[in-house]
């Protein structure tokens, strides 16, 4: 059963990775975390939300929803140009309505460090094609030593690579809520994003991976004392 597993589990986790990757600005519906913001007024009984998802490579503001007293108009939504770092900038304050508020927890410096989710993504499509050579073509089933050697080494550094970047990932966000709910007295809600679970559920599998290949590994064993016999 695990030959049919591992590679089942390295694919999993490739495919979360590389959604995670390809998220906003590049994939709307896939992000790290959400702020969103909501202002009313008594007078006109006007209000207005507005929010922002932030992703890997920058962060999309949702259409804006203003309504003065009882007529309604929607703001387009806008993206950032997908790039390495990007800032807490005014067109982000001005969707959520804090102009003037300098969230040093959102910088060019620290959102760099996301870019361990491509790497981690590239490190786990080597995994999966480890992972495919510990299936025997011959027989359609069964490990090769070898094989499971290599997934086990490169399948090691893969999770302990996924590992730091959903530490990282967990971390960067629980900062970030924090900081724009002390900087906004919690005007402004933080919530993760679904990108942050796939992360998780990658970990989880690349983990389930280095449990195949230990089991192709003694399997082997077993087999090649059989043969000696």
């Amino acid at each position: 059963m695990f030959w049919v597993i591992t590679p089942f589990l390295a694919f999993t986790a490739f495919l979360l990775l590389l959604l995670v990757s390809l998220s906003v600005p590049i994939i709307h519906s896939i992000y790290l975390f959400r702020f969103t913001a909501y202002a009313s007024s008594s007078l006109f009984s006007a209000s207005a939300t507005g929010a922002v998802r932030f992703g890997v490579w920058g962060y999309c503001i949702s259409a804006i929803d203003l309504s003065v007293a009882g007529l309604s108009h929607d703001t387009p939504g806008q993206c950032s140009k997908a790039k390495l770092g990007y800032t807490f900038d005014d067109n982000v304050q001005a969707a959520l309505n804090t102009s003037g508020i300098d969230v040093k927890s959102i910088n060019r410096a620290l959102t760099a460090v996301l870019v361990l989710h491509p790497i981690a993504c590239g490190f786990s499509f080597l995994t999966l094609l480890a992972s495919l050579f510990t299936v025997r073509s011959r027989r359609g089933a069964g490990y090769s030593r070898g094989a499971s050697f290599l997934t086990l080494g490169v399948g090691l550094f893969t999770a302990l690579l996924a590992t730091v970047v959903f530490l990282v990932d967990v971390i960067f966000v629980a900062i970030a809520k924090h900081q724009i709910k002390d900087d906004t007295d919690g005007l402004i809600a933080g919530t993760w994003g679904n990108a942050v679970w796939m992360v998780l559920g990658a970990t989880v599998a690349l983990w389930g991976v280095l449990v195949g290949a230990c089991v192709g590994l003694v399997r082997g064993r077993r087999k090649a004392r059989t043969g000696r016999y």
